[in-house]
């Protein structure tokens, strides 16, 4: 995320750059440093309707019996902190199809949950330079240092 130094990192110097992820939503472009964090290799599943008690650790306990398993993530949502869908990581694609067809429609805490080929695209590190990374911080300031 944007700190108040001017960027993830701190201040960019012009001519400078620095490697992010730009997402988009709602009309708007953001950074969000998190997805840094996954490889793009990897390949994930886009685990849908998740009950408010999982958390990234009892995601990561109902997939981490496929030895490729690499992450889980649980998405919150940003007013209500209610968790509402999350991501988990293979290096394995055989693992990857495993998962998939074996914990669809199992339960993982309160609910079943029902999982999809996680979108690709999400996931792709751009350099930024001086003038965007200023670009972002006006916008980020302008809504109140939240993304969208």
């Amino acid at each position: 995320m944007i700190d108040k130094r001017g960027g993830a990192g701190g201040k960019l110097a012009k001519g400078g750059k620095r490697t992010t992820v730009l997402r988009k939503g709602g009309g708007k472009v953001w950074e969000d440093q998190t997805l840094l964090e996954w490889n793009p290799s990897w390949f994930r599943l886009f685990v849908g309707d998740l009950s408010n008690d999982v958390s990234d650790d009892v995601l990561s306990n109902a997939f981490n019996k496929y030895p490729s398993f690499t992450k889980a993530r649980v998405i919150r949502d940003r007013l209500s902190q209610k968790a509402k869908y999350g991501f988990v990581a293979f290096s394995d694609p055989e693992d990857f199809l495993k998962a998939w067809k074996e914990m669809d429609g199992k339960y993982v805490g309160n609910r079943p949950v029902k999982l999809k080929k996680a979108d690709d695209t999400a996931i792709r590190p751009v350099e930024i330079g001086h003038r965007k990374a200023k670009q972002l911080e006006r916008d980020l300031k302008k809504n109140r240092h939240k993304p969208y």
